[in-house]
């Protein structure tokens, strides 16, 4: 799965000695692992390319700034997901084959290790009088625009404070937190059965278009350190329930350049001729217009996730294999999760707003591993900013 060099190419691509290497070893500054050899250790290969990135930049803390915030160098330790090689894993589990079989609430209990039983048990969620009644006022609004408020409503800090030291009353207070989460999508009250069956249900899709429903929620469960998951962990480092790390998250995950991508994906779908596709977008384009939902920094040959989940709708909807080879034809650039998400949405004839909302529920399991795993280190997440104004 991961790729490892042996010591001299180690040394090699550092510009260092051998000698140097072990130097750094014995640093903590990169780790050497026994290799089939015991006389021979290994080092991966993304680590060492990380460091070589970290010596050419010097200690520059400008250069070292920019490069951690925007895609580059990792601030934080996780063990929830991989991405390497064009590949994601959830806790060393391939995510694409997760996908084919597993329900959101088998990856939360993966991630967030603890028996599926123990965070969804088969009882009915308590019913909010508030929720409820602030889900009929709001009936005639868009779900995406009241998500966050009736969440707020729904959900109760108190189950999931950061004071609960019982294991399975957090996971059962964790579990409940995507009911509602699901529930305040749907606006009706939560209920006990799997997530996707819930959301089929209430969009009146049969078997097959459930299974889609389920696979697009595995896919979205988590993403390494995206900003909504660094907000996620931001929060629960400040001792904050996972109530709070949810709504900070989904506050986050509103955004243009995230979740939210999902709508600019819709409105470029919309403006863009089904007949003749290449012209519509080469003259977005010439007008200095973007077609968001396409290429992704970590994956350059293509975002595995809207691979699986396209490859899953297959041959049926055409119309987004024309959209999507005549962006690619055009730029180079492969569909992101996004893209596929709204793809899924109109081959179902989902409400709209619902790859938003699929977004957001897969991802809300992820965001509550990511607090867990702050809560555990006890540490709280607060950089130093590097001023560049005025000096006094």
């Amino acid at each position: 799965m991961a790729d490892y060099i042996n010591a001299q190419q180690a040394a090699e691509r550092l510009g260092i000695s051998r000698q140097t290497l072990y130097a750094y070893v014995s640093r903590g500054m990169i780790k050497a692992v026994p290799g089939d050899d015991p006389r021979q250790s290994r080092y991966l290969t993304a680590a060492v390319e990380q460091l070589a990135e970290t010596r050419r930049r010097g200690r520059k803390p400008k250069e070292i700034a920019k490069a951690t915030l925007d895609w580059g160098m990792p601030v934080l330790e996780s063990r929830l997901t991989l991405i390497e090689n064009g590949q994601c894993f959830y806790r060393g589990k391939d995510t694409v084959q997760l996908s084919a079989t597993a329900s959101l609430e088998d990856i939360a209990a993966l991630l967030w290790q603890v028996r599926p039983e123990s965070a969804f048990p088969r009882r009915t969620p308590v019913r909010v009088k508030a929720y409820l009644e602030l889900a009929g006022q709001a009936a005639a609004t868009p779900a995406i625009e009241t998500l966050l408020p009736l969440f707020a409503v729904a959900a109760s800090d108190e189950p999931t404070s950061s004071w609960r030291t019982d294991p399975a009353q957090v996971a059962r207070g964790s579990g409940d937190l995507v009911r509602l989460l699901a529930a305040c999508a749907l606006r009706q009250a939560p209920l006990s059965t799997p997530v996707h069956q819930q959301l089929a249900e209430a969009w009146r899709v049969d078997a097959s278009g459930a299974d889609l429903i389920r696979r697009a929620l595995v896919l979205c469960a988590d993403h390494e350190l995206n900003a909504s998951s660094f907000t996620a962990r931001c929060i629960a480092s400040t001792g904050a329930s996972l109530k709070a790390v949810l709504v900070g998250a989904l506050a986050a995950l509103s955004g243009t350049k995230h979740g939210a991508t999902t709508t600019q994906v819709e409105s470029l779908w919309n403006s863009t001729d089904p007949g003749a596709p290449a012209k519509s977008l080469h003259d977005r384009l010439q007008a200095g217009g973007t077609l968001p939902g396409f290429g992704h920094p970590l994956y350059p040959k293509g975002d595995i996730r809207a691979k699986a989940l396209l490859s899953a709708i297959g041959p049926g909807f055409p119309e987004a294999t024309r959209l999507a080879t005549a962006v690619e034809d055009l730029t180079g650039a492969a569909p992101s999760i996004d893209f596929a998400l709204v793809a899924l949405r109109r081959h179902l004839g989902l409400p709209e707003g619902a790859a938003f909302l699929l977004f957001a529920i897969g991802r809300s399991v992820g965001w509550i591993a990511h607090g867990l795993e702050q809560r555990a280190t006890d540490q709280l997440i607060r950089p130093r900013a590097l001023y560049t104004g005025e000096r006094p």
